[in-house]
């Protein structure tokens, strides 16, 4: 029973995972700033998938890769490590964890259009309708009426929802790239290439941005780096490790949707963690969106 649902299990442990991630690195994005944050938290992930890989594979680092996995799992790196998750920390600080969360469920849909456009998958009428359940669900959320009622507008700062569909957007285009790279490679040494092609790229980016001693100041705030070591732990560590592990068991599709309940289990943490005050309609966007993503797979 346990071994035909592998796939299965391993993305509802994403699912947990990814709703304790972005609720950590909200709160040190908010002390240290998200690049911080960022680059932090990819030092420590490498440090504990460094130990886990050498514990089970007898292998400190990835050297049974071949050229292929490499190149694939780099660009893999670069677009969601780097692009995606640079974006994405930034929405967590601007407009919080929740709806950043949610508006992450625009990536299955995403990856699906990549998939119809890039590699020639097709789309069903289904597909399609899943494509519009969803972004009817994460718009229900974001769009409110202005105070003529005759004007919408957002319910959040307008920076913060793009940088949510950027994060989304990096997400989609690395998952693509993911499966390229890894075909039955070990999924926790294929998140480690990606990793590591991501500390490049953040590396340049804080170069560039003059950033180094911002984040050296910040290995002081023991508070912001407790939450860093939580998110680390949870996000690119375990989580995308079985993220991967999930879609080398189960489809893509099965895997985002089971995934994709995050949107869901983060809010009861909201109100009796955070004490945010949560409407009906965001909590029915909600339901809808993960409507719309199960739908994609039908």
């Amino acid at each position: 029973m346990f071994h035909s649902h592998i796939g299965e299990l391993a993305a509802f442990a994403t699912a947990i995972c990814w709703t304790a991630t972005p609720i950590a690195f909200e709160a040190a994005g908010k002390r240290v700033g998200s690049l911080t944050v960022n680059f932090i938290r990819l030092i420590i992930a490498f440090v504990l998938i460094v130990f886990f890989t050498l514990a089970t594979r007898g292998m400190f680092l990835p050297l049974d890769a071949t050229a292929v996995n490499w190149t694939w799992l780099t660009i893999s790196g670069m677009i969601g490590f780097v692009i995606g998750d640079l974006f994405l920390f930034e929405a967590y600080v601007q407009i919080g964890a929740r709806i950043s969360l949610l508006i992450m469920a625009a990536v299955p849909p995403i990856t699906a259009l990549a998939g119809f456009l890039i590699l020639g998958e097709t789309l069903t009428f289904m597909d399609l309708l899943g494509m519009f359940i969803t972004v009817a669900g994460i718009a229900m959320v974001i769009l409110v009426k202005g105070k003529n009622e005759k004007k919408v507008q957002l319910s959040h700062p307008v920076k913060g929802i793009i940088f949510a569909f950027i994060g989304a957007l990096g997400q989609s285009f690395g998952t693509i790239f993911s499966k390229l790279g890894m075909g039955d490679y070990n999924a926790f040494a294929a998140t480690q290439i990606r990793i590591i092609a991501a500390i490049a790229g953040f590396s340049i980016v804080v170069t560039a941005r003059k950033h180094w001693k911002k984040i050296f100041e910040s290995l002081k705030d023991y508070a912001a780096l407790r939450n860093i070591a939580i998110g680390s732990v949870f996000g690119p560590f375990i989580g995308v490790s079985l993220s991967l592990l999930s879609v080398q068991y189960t489809t893509t599709g099965v895997s985002s949707t089971i995934t994709s309940i995050s949107r869901i289990l983060i809010i009861p943490i909201s109100i009796f963690v955070f004490k945010e005050k949560i409407s009906l309609k965001e909590i029915l966007g909600a339901l809808i969106t993960i409507g719309g993503v199960a739908l994609l797979f039908v």
